[in-house]
């Protein structure tokens, strides 16, 4: 009765507040209650803990909706992602896209290939033509830029050689490569095309700075690079593959130094056999190599550079005073002053900077020293030179045989001259000298037997001697002092030429105003190369810079 009335006086404190239902629902919650109805503490706990279970499975249900949307938006990028992946690396859409580039640069360039083709450029019908075409032969010979081989993948690589495909002359091969030893890094040999000169068709890395390059004749897609570090590699152009076909890190006969000059060379081994096609290299080692390609690379040595003293005659003053300790009793004064004195050598061998074979004759070469001499050799002996030209006091960086002129050769030093030579002659016939920089590279015309280019760190020389031997006939200075030129080439189809420079460009002119070669050009420079009686050289009117030039 107690609990009763107890319960009556709750209800009507709450007799606003309904009752429970005691429904099949609420069954075993209504079967928790306590005495006379009154919920009990355990049974709210059991209350609270289903709805809380019951809103928990809400959210782990609406977030696992969410958690799936997010994994299909993710599926989705994926597969977008994958599919412009195979879209960006088909190689039809890279045929298209080269297309479209180069025809693009042939829009930009169209004028300026014009040019270095020889034709004539047609005026654009859509522009005004109000202004006349000024008379440019009253300029004199001259030279005008068209373009520029670079980008920023060369940007401040230096350009160390240069060569065209024998095939595709519209094919030009770029080595980048460092000369000190101190500014060694890793290189590239590029090929470029006329067709887009914003960026090379194609690019090898290599860990070594390039030095020298070649293109094969008889495989036009063979590409013959030469190493800083002595390494030699042969790269197959149709292919956009990093990895040589072929190289000497493996051969025991690997070159110690650089490699400065290296060229594919025909040669008929035995009357009758079919003329096949190797690699010769020259290095600072002191070797000139032939390398024949059999399963790998086999070498042999068609020459061991060895040195050549220059023996000096001993000073007036010492002779005096040594004269009564070193004269023996009864030795003939005029003996002891022809007293000679010869050179210490660090290395028996001479390094070797390049080579030029003989052009109707690919079993003689000639070899350009850093010790300053020229020497002869025949393939056929690798102990002796045939003959040995000497006039240059500094290392000699090139040396040229003549296309028209068979036994005429021009070679360059750094002791600030070029010289012509004959191969009867050992001495130079001419001496030309127009800097007092040294003289970096040299190519002869392949139009006109007179006329030559050079180029020294700061300016641009194109000699023609049917005008004079005394000054080039065109002189080009580069204003910026950071940059050195380094490289020179003539083009074989058509009258423009190529320099390479330190900055990473590749810079094509085309020559202005240069007579034409007449029929006796070739005679005309017989007459200058012809050996005189006695063995004299002749010399131009700056003579006497030469004589003041540098010392070895």
């Amino acid at each position: 009765a107690v609990v009763s009335t107890q319960s009556t006086g709750e209800d009507d404190i709450l007799g606003d507040v309904p009752k429970k239902p005691k429904g099949p629902a609420m069954a075993s919650v209504a079967g928790a209650d306590g005495p006379g109805g009154a919920p009990s503490t355990e049974s709210s706990r059991l209350s609270v803990s289903v709805l809380t279970e019951s809103s928990v499975a809400f959210d782990d249900k609406n977030q696992g909706a969410v958690g799936n949307n997010q994994k299909s938006q993710e599926r989705d990028e994926e597969e977008e992602k994958r599919t412009a992946d195979v879209i960006l690396n088909s190689g039809s859409l890279k045929a298209n896209m080269c297309i479209m580039e180069r025809v693009v640069t042939r829009n930009i360039y169209q004028a300026k290939q014009a040019l270095y083709r020889g034709m004539k450029i047609l005026p654009d019908p859509d522009l005004p033509n109000d202004m006349e075409e000024a008379d440019l032969s009253v300029l004199g010979p001259n030279i005008e830029r068209l373009w520029t081989y670079g980008g920023s993948l060369t940007k401040s690589c230096n350009i160390s050689c240069m060569t065209w495909n024998k095939k595709n002359p519209d094919i030009l091969a770029v080595g980048y490569g460092e000369y000190g030893f101190t500014n060694q890094k890793s290189g590239m040999a590029c090929c470029w095309s006329i067709k887009n000169p914003e960026y090379p068709e194609r690019v090898f890395k290599v860990n070594s700075g390039v030095t020298a390059l070649d293109f094969s004749k008889q495989n036009p897609n063979l590409l013959a690079v030469g190493m800083y570090n002595g390494t030699i590699a042969v790269y197959n152009v149709r292919s956009n593959a990093q990895t040589p076909i072929l190289d000497s890190n493996e051969t025991p006969s690997n070159h110690l130094g650089p490699v400065w000059e290296i060229k594919w060379i025909e040669r008929e081994y035995h009357a009758g056999e079919e003329r096949t096609e190797n690699i010769i290299t020259t290095s600072t080692d002191g070797k000139v190599t032939q390398w024949m390609i059999r399963k790998g690379f086999e070498s042999v040595d068609l020459m061991k550079l060895k040195r050549v003293g220059k023996k000096v005659s001993v000073p007036e003053g010492e002779q005096k005073e040594q004269k009564e300790q070193e004269q023996p009793a009864g030795q003939d004064s005029k003996s002891q002053q022809q007293k000679l004195r010869g050179e210490a050598f660090i290395s028996r061998n001479a390094g070797g900077l390049g080579f030029d074979f003989f052009p109707t004759n690919n079993n003689i070469y000639l070899v350009a020293t850093e010790e300053g001499f020229v020497h002869k050799c025949s393939c056929s002996y690798n102990e002796q030179y045939l003959q040995s030209y000497t006039g240059h006091t500094g290392p000699v960086y090139k040396v040229k045989w003549s296309p028209f002129v068979p036994d005429c050769f021009l070679t360059c030093s750094s002791d600030w001259t070029i010289r012509l030579w004959h191969s009867d002659v050992t001495k130079p016939i001419l001496t030309f000298v127009s800097s007092t920089k040294s003289v970096n590279d040299i190519c002869w015309s392949n139009v006109c037997a007179t006329v030559f280019g050079a180029v020294s760190d700061n300016r641009i020389e194109i000699w023609d001697l049917r005008s004079t031997n005394l000054d080039p006939v065109i002189i080009s200075n580069v204003s910026d002092p950071d940059v050195r030129l380094s490289t020179f080439l003539f083009t074989d189809n058509s009258s423009t030429l190529l320099v390479g420079d330190s900055t990473g460009h590749v810079t094509v002119y085309q020559l202005r105003n240069i007579a034409e070669p007449s029929t006796t050009h070739i005679m005309a420079l017989r007459d200058i190369v012809l050996p005189m009686p006695s063995g004299q050289s002749l010399t131009h009117s700056n003579a006497s810079i030469v004589s003041n030039g540098p010392e070895r």
